[in-house]
């Protein structure tokens, strides 16, 4: 799967890419992907993770590489509601 493939799967399911973060988010599920993680996955990861429960109310699902840093963890949480 292409990354311009990837990017239609994840705006199909809902997700809307952030120039400012380079992240794509859906709100509703309170998931968010980054670019890298996007790119290095393959179309079952991505998947995956697509099909992962939306966290509890009031949390966030981040998919990094490297998972974030507490404090950017609360940051993006506080920017994204």
């Amino acid at each position: 799967m292409t990354m311009t493939q990837k990017k239609q799967f994840l705006e199909s399911a809902g997700y809307r890419y952030s120039f400012e973060r380079r992240l794509y988010i859906n709100r509703l599920e309170r998931k968010a992907f980054s670019v890298e993680f996007i790119d290095d996955s393959t179309e079952d990861r991505l998947r995956e993770a697509l099909d992962t429960p939306a966290p509890s109310s009031g949390n966030w699902d981040f998919k990094f590489n490297t998972a974030p840093s507490p404090s950017v963890k609360l940051q993006l949480e506080a920017l994204l509601g």
